[in-house]
């Protein structure tokens, strides 16, 4: 079973559940009186669990698309060299656009992507991480809307994942150092 594979748990279902209908009402709130949709971009495969709440949880009208950004391959550390598998469908020009991500790590990844769309010239960009470590930051991020900052450990579950595992866990939570040593 997958949960013999946790020390502990973090997040519960609950917990998770109660902060981003939280941020979503946060967010609805910030943008309530633009006259312009947000175009939220979920990063995948991580955020897409998050992602999918969030947006519900948003009660104005949205746009969203997905990326696929790498800068871990199979490795549990970032190489630093950030890769976009997946761009944008559509202009991000003139828009509000909320980049949404489950968890800023060093931040490599998360400063390259501000940058290169900061360059398609939009209206606005911000920054929704679920978690933040800011002990491993190694590039400068803002994050404008976030659920909670965690120390370093190697956290799964509620889209995190090991080896692509543990992504469909309804919880956040460490997983074990004899699983990935």
């Amino acid at each position: 079973m997958m949960s013999d594979d946790i020390e502990r748990v973090c997040f519960s279902a609950e917990e998770i559940r109660t902060r981003v209908q939280k941020l979503g009402e946060e967010i609805a709130r910030d943008y309530r009186d633009a006259s312009e949709k947000v175009y939220c971009v979920g990063i995948l495969k991580g955020a897409a669990v998050f992602f999918t709440d969030l947006v519900r949880a948003i009660d104005r009208p949205i746009d969203f698309d997905f990326m696929i950004v790498s800068s871990y391959g199979e490795a549990t550390v970032s190489s630093g060299q950030v890769k976009i598998l997946k761009d944008l469908d559509f202009s991000i020009e003139g828009q509000h656009v909320i980049i949404v991500e489950d968890i800023i790590d060093s931040g490599t990844t998360m400063h390259y992507l501000r940058q290169m769309l900061q360059g398609r010239h939009p209206k606005s960009i911000k920054i929704c991480s679920f978690l933040s470590k800011p002990s491993r930051r190694v590039a400068p991020v803002q994050i404008d809307y976030l659920g909670y900052e965690v120390p370093d450990e190697f956290l799964v579950g509620y889209g995190l994942d090991y080896a692509e595992k543990y992504r469909n866990l309804p919880y956040i939570g460490v997983l074990k150092h004899s699983v990935y040593e």
